[in-house]
């Protein structure tokens, strides 16, 4: 009874922190929202302690986001971008952990370089769920941001990689470079290839199983792929293979499957809601359950040290200050470095090129912010070794690695909105080609209706062709309209447009009227639940596709 307690007690905390956003007069992230609120749920008097299980924690929380981090990031870009992401989540992160592990020994002497290995390999990831949360959508400029969620994306696989050989050369005193590397590719492409083959198996399952199609209830399909993430990740752990590549391929795959003309539309829009809903729920159970541990793992840190004299306090916050300038510092040089080799190269061929941006390379150091993995890689350090001596410096490690997770969020709220100060936010990166594809697309729409009349007036007699040829002119209006509207010729464009936000007052209006109306006759009986719920979802879409529609117009 009490773990359903808890997890009631979470969820409530979610639920309260998304409200809290719209009702504090300053405007918070949300992350930092959800860590506040975890902190004072660990308040001694309120009694909630929730441990933290980090095998449990990556394979409840860890699959589904990343998962639909997956599902959701622009495959195109994420290809363009991939020379920058692959260096940052396969360059950056072994440098970091070299560079990093080495100098965590030199500082702190009674710390083991295995130790010092696997720390750096845990605070080697970033958090693209909390970059989001802290900078909001559509400030940071696409290109960036793409190149951050890939990174974000990866690099949790390689710094869990790098943290599992650091832990074997910590257990056993043993490390081979090049068995590393060669186990690193073996281990990412088996997760890639397991994550890929599970969700196309489970996709490519007969409609009629699965009830994707119009007159069933899709509930059964839409609770399977959300069992896809957890099946990818156990069995590509359980094979030996990267469980986080495994979610993130099954994620892409499914994004590719899902647009098949098999798939319903009403399927889709279950499966984008419900998604929304699990992507919501778990990033907010993560920071909360963060907040949860920082006052257990840094007060008590901090308490003990206090008690062995300030200056043990004051040595402990310069580690942790030391840590965090070497990390900016090594994320700064090597973005540094790309741009300039990039720079160098683009001009070699003749063309223009800019130098790095002051601003550019410092909103790409602050955004390597760190989060969950960090903090549940940390916690999987073993508590002893294999004849039973304790891990020497694993508390130390847990405690660094929960500041700088704290500290780095800290810093990336102050320091994103200073330096996005000025920088025009980007309504719709891809307006043009979003205009020409729905040109395109109503250009078919319009030969397709053409098509399907001359069909249909085949059989029919006089009568029926003319109410055909009204439906036809009904329907091909719709289509010429829109055309006109994304038109290149000014003045037909306004007038389309004018004539666009009419009809759609009139729509709306309309909707809001069949609502009250649908509301007048359950209230006096005259219909039921069942039927209201049916026409009460038909009204919802329509209102959904037409706010959509108005959205992407002023954009």
């Amino acid at each position: 009874m009490e773990i359903v307690f808890t997890v009631l007690i979470l969820l409530l905390a979610v639920a309260l922190s998304g409200l809290g956003v719209s009702l504090l007069p300053v405007k918070l992230p949300l992350p930092l929202i959800q860590i506040a609120i975890g902190a004072l749920l660990a308040w001694p008097r309120l009694g909630l302690h929730v441990t933290f299980d980090p095998e449990l924690f990556m394979l409840l929380f860890i699959p589904p986001l990343l998962f639909a981090d997956g599902w959701r990031i622009p495959k195109r870009e994420l290809y363009m971008q991939r020379r920058a992401i692959l260096m940052l989540a396969l360059g950056l992160v072994f440098i970091t952990v070299g560079v990093l592990g080495f100098f965590l020994h030199a500082m702190i002497p009674s710390m083991p370089l295995p130790v010092a290995f696997a720390l750096a390999a845990v605070l080697s990831p970033t958090d693209a769920v909390a970059l989001t949360g802290i900078a909001g959508r559509n400030r940071i400029p696409a290109n960036l941001m793409h190149v951050l969620e890939g990174e974000a994306l990866m690099n949790d696989a390689s710094g869990l990689v790098a943290l599992k050989f650091a832990i074997a050369a910590a257990l056993t005193g043993v490390f081979s470079l090049r068995d590393a590397t060669v186990s690193f590719f073996i281990i990412a492409a088996g997760g890639i290839a397991i994550g890929a083959v599970i969700s196309w198996a489970v996709t490519e399952i007969p409609s009629r199983l699965l009830k994707f199609s119009e007159d069933d209830d899709p509930a059964a399909g839409v609770i399977l792929t959300i069992l896809i993430p957890f099946a990818a990740y156990v069995v590509a752990e359980h094979t030996g293979c990267s469980g986080i590549l495994a979610a993130v391929s099954a994620g892409m795959v499914m994004n590719i499957q899902s647009l098949r003309d098999s798939v319903p539309s009403a399927v889709r829009v279950r499966m984008t809601s419900t998604w929304t809903m699990i992507e919501f729920v778990f990033n907010g159970m993560v920071f909360i359950l963060l907040g949860l541990q920082f006052p257990h793992i840094i007060g008590q840190a901090l308490i003990e040290a206090h008690h062995d004299g300030n200056a043990q306090v004051g040595l402990l916050l310069g580690y942790v200050f030391a840590t965090l300038v070497a990390l900016y510092a090594l994320r700064f040089v090597w973005v540094y470095s790309l741009r300039w080799v990039a720079a160098r190269r683009t001009a070699k061929q003749g063309l223009d090129s800019a130098a790095p941006g002051v601003r550019t390379l410092a909103l790409t150091t602050i955004a390597g912010v760190r989060g969950a993995v960090t903090l549940a890689g940390v916690l999987s350090l073993p508590v002893a070794l294999e004849n039973g001596t304790p891990l020497a410096g694993r508390d130390l490690a847990i405690f660094i690695a929960s500041a700088v997770i704290l500290v780095s969020l800290l810093i990336a709220v102050v320091g994103l909105p200073l330096m996005l100060r000025g920088v025009a936010r980007e309504r719709n990166p891809h307006a043009a080609e979003e205009r020409m594809a729905r040109r395109s697309a109503a250009q078919a729409a319009i030969r397709a209706i053409d098509d399907t009349h001359d069909e249909l007036i085949e059989q029919m007699d006089e009568a029926a062709s003319a109410r055909c040829a009204d439906s036809t002119a009904r329907v091909m209006s719709l289509y010429r309209r829109r055309l006109e509207q994304l038109g290149d010729e000014e003045a037909p464009r306004v007038a389309a447009r004018k004539s666009e936000l009419m009809e759609t007052r009139l729509k709306m209006a309309a909707l809001r009227a069949e609502r009250t109306e649908l509301l007048r006759l359950r209230y006096a009986q005259a219909i039921n639940d069942e039927t209201l719920s049916k026409l009460m979802r038909e009204i919802d879409l329509s209102e959904t596709a037409i706010v959509n529609r108005k959205r992407g117009t002023a954009s």
